[in-house]
């Protein structure tokens, strides 16, 4: 009787257990973006960000279609490609998609426009690779831009190059629109936080595609992807799913300007820098490993 009790006991012990952490036995996966060492077997054998206008009626709102796609070169534990877009240098959407043991996404998203704007798009493609009790991570980046010309004076059009003098000089309006919006912001930011830039490579994110397989200044192409993968790993958790602001609160990227980043030319940190919608200066520091 004494020993019957005791399993009863346990019995009961185990159930609870079970009970009060019914998840314990089994972790999920769920998204995320995870810098781990490079590894040099994955390879993405695609990776695209394209962007197009369709009109809807002359004169109207039109769609801004936006497709992100990439193809790894094996399957991997766990695959998420993450992307921005901006109009005239204000975050305008986002995408977001992850699969378990996969080496091909896609994703398209559409988004309802007015008036014309210049366009920009970078993603994210990363995939997470388990093997041998090591975990790696391989990495790149894709891109778009577009000129959309919507107004009552000429006829709909887009563009990544003007061809014609109207269209050259739309492009012209567009792109100095938004470098002195970007300009603007910048200077208000770096100001109130006495930042000097003159001891920083700077440059807004889609500039950062130019790194995607070259090397910042007087760095390894390896420590370049180290600094971009662990970049791309915050912007993910402090810019992409939401800007935490000085009263702790968690706001929406949307409607933020484009972060400008700021790596120190001894490449001991990088800074992103951005405004809220509600003009609320963020800084987000992150320490460069040697």
């Amino acid at each position: 009787m004494k020993r019957t009790f005791q399993w009863m006991t346990l019995l009961i012990a185990f159930l609870l257990t079970l009970y009060a952490f019914p998840f314990s036995l089994e972790k999920p996966t769920k998204e995320t973006i995870i810098f781990f060492p490079i590894d040099r077997t994955a390879s993405f054998t695609k990776t695209a960000t394209t962007l197009q206008a369709q009109p809807q009626k002359p004169h109207g709102p039109y769609s801004l279609l936006w497709t992100v796609s990439s193809s790894l070169n094996r399957n991997a534990y766990l695959r998420q490609d993450i992307s921005l877009l901006f109009a005239d240098g204000q975050l305008i959407g986002t995408l977001s998609k992850w699969n378990e043991n996969n080496q091909t996404l896609l994703q398209e998203g559409e988004i309802k426009q007015k008036d014309s704007h210049f366009f920009q798009a970078i993603s994210f493609h990363y995939g997470e690779i388990h093997r041998d009790h090591k975990i790696t991570s391989t990495q790149s980046m894709s891109g778009d831009y577009l000129y959309v010309i919507a107004s009552p004076y000429d006829p709909f059009t887009s563009f990544r190059r003007g061809k014609t003098a109207a269209e050259k000089e739309w492009q012209r309006v567009l792109t100095k629109t938004t470098t002195d919006f970007l300009q603007y912001n910048a200077k208000t930011m770096l100001d109130d936080l006495a930042i000097h830039v003159q001891n920083y490579y700077h440059f807004y994110l889609p500039e950062l595609l130019a790194y995607n397989e070259q090397p910042f200044p007087d760095l390894s192409l390896e420590k370049t992807q180290k600094i971009i993968g662990n970049l791309w790993e915050g912007l993910y958790k402090n810019y992409f799913l939401g800007v935490k602001q000085k009263d702790g609160t968690i706001v929406s990227p949307i409607g933020s300007t484009m972060p400008l980043l700021l790596i120190s030319k001894d490449y001991s940190h990088l800074i992103v820098l951005t405004k809220t919608k509600n003009g609320e200066t963020v800084q987000l520091l992150q320490q460069i490993s040697p």
